[in-house]
């Protein structure tokens, strides 16, 4: 099964290790959600979400410190090995020692932090939602056009790249090239980033590999970007008729989630750039509830009927 590993997770959340000694290798988190272990210190353990996130709050520490030393370390003993993948102590509470040789014994590892619980509850759902997500990784290039996530497909050496470079020079960002990592954080939401070691270069037939944040600069790269449109480069074909209006469009998916999808032909002279940063402009408008083509569409409907 997917996991995120704990060591990363308590990096990313800034979280404070009070077992140092548990060695976190090869412990992973596999569900993307949390669990407040109220019922489960009183002694009811059906339905146990064991395999969660354990986050214990002012709430549930309050209830052990009511309880005598003996009541405590045993209901505190039951729920620590009941196979948990880590417990995290919130504002305000703080394990006490006795709390941390169980979980030595256990090998559970147990972190504290600054964060309230309810803060804490949600940016561990977010970052879990996030990392375990359902993804792909696909053939193209993904970079952020004013804002707008633009993944560049097509068939190999048909430009990408160069589409790609020629927008960093114009000030856009470079996410991603060659290979692009798709995760479904909801059922309208993909996002994109690059693999670790690929992430900030790019391939250039004929030149090689080039580094973009060196070579333009850190604010030419970003590490995740929202997938809001795709634009499928394709040779030309002059027997296949391609749209020219936009009243309908046309959609790709992935992960079970519909993208816009734009299909370019290629012809020499065409300013790829150009063309992409139109594209994303003129998506962005109609997300905002304008569409040219059904604008220049009631113009005409309006001048047949006044000559009509």
């Amino acid at each position: 099964m997917k996991g995120v590993s704990i060591t990363k997770m308590a990096q990313a959340l800034n979280l404070k290790n009070l077992t140092p000694d548990i060695d976190l290798e090869g412990k992973y988190v596999t569900l993307p959600d949390i669990n407040r272990p109220a019922l489960q210190l009183t002694g009811y353990l059906e339905h146990f979400a064991n395999k969660r996130v354990q986050i214990i709050g002012y709430v549930e520490f309050t209830y052990l410190e009511h309880l005598t030393e003996e009541e405590r370390d045993f209901a505190y003993e039951r729920f620590i090995s009941s196979g948990i993948p880590c417990v995290i102590f919130s504002t305000m509470t703080k394990p006490t020692k006795k709390m941390l040789e169980v979980a030595c014994q256990y090998d559970v590892p147990t972190f504290i932090t600054d964060r309230t619980t309810s803060n804490l509850m949600s940016e561990v759902i977010r970052w879990l939602g996030v990392e375990l997500a359902p993804s792909i990784s696909i053939h193209g290039v993904l970079v952020d056009v004013y804002g707008e996530g633009i993944l560049i497909t097509g068939e190999s050496g048909i430009g990408k790249s160069e589409a790609a470079l020629e927008l960093i020079k114009r000030g856009h960002r470079l996410v991603s090239d060659d290979v692009v990592e798709l995760r479904k954080v909801s059922d309208i939401t993909l996002v994109g980033s690059a693999p670790d070691i690929t992430r900030h270069f790019i391939e250039l037939r004929g030149i090689g590999i080039i580094n973009v944040k060196t070579l333009f600069g850190v604010e030419c790269v970003k590490d995740t970007q929202s997938v809001d449109l795709v634009i499928k480069l394709e040779e030309w074909d002059r027997n296949k008729e391609y749209d020219r209006m936009g009243l309908n469009e046309e959609y790709i998916e992935y992960l079970g989630n519909k993208i816009v999808c734009h299909s370019l032909p290629i012809r020499p002279g065409r300013n790829l750039a150009v063309i992409v940063e139109a594209a994303a402009v003129n998506h962005r408008q109609k997300k905002m509830g304008y569409n040219a083509a059904e604008e220049l569409y009631k113009r005409v409907q309006k001048n047949i009927t006044r000559k009509g």
